[in-house]
C-alpha cells in the first residue's frame, strides 16, 4: 500500500490583549517519519500557548490544552512531537493555538517591592479611582492618577518596554473604546507587567525593546480609550492565557511613608 502523509495545519492564534499580531511562529519538520512542532518567539517577553490537536495516526508528546511557555527570544523551541502508529495507514494533523502574552505558569513575584510615584518630582496628585472601584476598576487592583493632559508620566519601576501603542485619538466612557487605548507596558525583573494607559496622541517616548529606569520619563498623559477625562491608569499584573489578570497591590514611596497602599480621594507629593 502506498503510503500518504497529509501535513493539514490549522493555526488559530486568539490575540487576547492587542490587535496587533505578536511576532511568534509556529513550524514543523519531519525527521525519520516523525514530525517535529517548533516555536519561534521574537518578542521582548515571554509568550504561552495553548494546544488543541485533531490527530490521525499520530500520537502527541504534548498534551491537549497543556500550556507551554515560550521564553522571549528563544528560537526554535520544540513544542511537541507527533509519531506515527501505523506506517502503512494515510495520517494527518492540525490544531489550533491559543496565545498570551507574559508566563501564564507564574505564581511568584517580587512582593516587598516599593514603587515611585508615576509622575514629576515636586507635584501633587490625587488618585480618583483607587483598588475595585466602582467605576472601572471591579476586581481589579488598578490606580487611576488626576493627571492633566499633557503631564509628564515616569516609570515607577525599571524594566523593558514590551509594548508600545500611541497612534491612537479616540475615546468614550465605555469599555468599547478599550481598543483605542494608548499605552507603554513594560515588564519587570519578575516577570510581572506594569500598564500605563491613555496616553495622548503620540504621548510615548519609548518605544519596543527600550531598557527602561526606575522615575525615567516615558510619555505624557492623555484620555485616549475607555476615558472619559485626561488621567493615567496604573495597574501591575502577571498575565494569563485566557486574558485574565492577576493583579497585584502595590507599594509606593510617598513624601509622607516609604512604602504605603494609595488609596482613592487621597492626594500623594513625589518629593524624590
Amino acid at each position: 500500500m502506498k503510503r500518504i502523509v497529509l501535513l493539514i495545519f490549522l493555526l488559530i492564534q486568539t490575540l487576547l490583549f492587542s490587535q496587533k499580531k505578536w511576532d511568534l511562529q509556529f513550524y514543523n519538520e519531519i525527521v525519520n517519519r516523525q514530525l517535529f512542532i517548533y516555536a519561534d518567539n521574537n518578542e521582548e517577553m515571554p509568550m504561552s500557548a495553548k494546544f488543541n490537536f485533531t490527530l490521525k495516526n499520530f500520537t502527541s508528546s504534548l498534551i491537549d490544552n497543556q500550556i507551554i511557555v515560550i521564553p522571549a527570544k528563544q528560537t526554535k523551541l520544540l513544542i511537541a512531537k507527533l509519531c506515527e502508529i501505523n506506517s502503512n495507514s494515510a495520517n494527518s494533523f492540525s490544531y489550533a493555538v491559543t496565545v498570551n502574552f507574559g508566563n501564564d505558569l507564574q505564581e511568584d513575584f517580587d512582593n516587598d517591592y516599593i514603587y515611585s510615584l508615576p509622575f514629576e518630582k515636586g507635584k501633587t496628585q490625587m488618585i480618583f479611582q483607587g483598588y475595585d472601584g466602582k467605576f472601572s476598576h471591579k476586581n481589579e487592583f488598578a490606580l487611576d492618577f488626576d493627571l492633566k493632559m499633557g503631564s509628564e508620566i515616569t516609570a515607577a519601576r525599571e524594566g523593558i518596554v514590551v509594548e508600545m501603542i500611541d497612534h491612537n485619538t479616540r475615546n468614550c466612557p465605555d469599555i468599547s473604546c478599550a481598543k483605542y487605548n494608548n499605552r507603554i507596558l513594560i515588564m519587570h525583573s519578575d516577570g510581572t507587567f506594569a500598564d500605563y494607559s491613555h496616553l495622548k496622541y503620540q504621548g510615548a517616548v519609548v518605544k519596543k525593546g527600550d531598557i527602561v529606569t526606575k522615575n525615567q520619563l516615558i510619555g505624557y498623559s492623555g484620555s485616549t480609550g475607555f476615558a472619559s477625562g485626561p488621567h493615567l491608569h496604573f495597574a501591575v499584573f502577571i498575565n494569563r492565557i485566557d486574558g485574565k489578570r492577576t493583579f497585584i497591590k502595590t507599594k509606593f514611596k510617598t513624601s509622607e511613608s516609604d512604602a504605603t497602599f494609595l488609596e482613592e480621594k487621597k492626594s500623594y507629593t513625589k518629593n524624590y
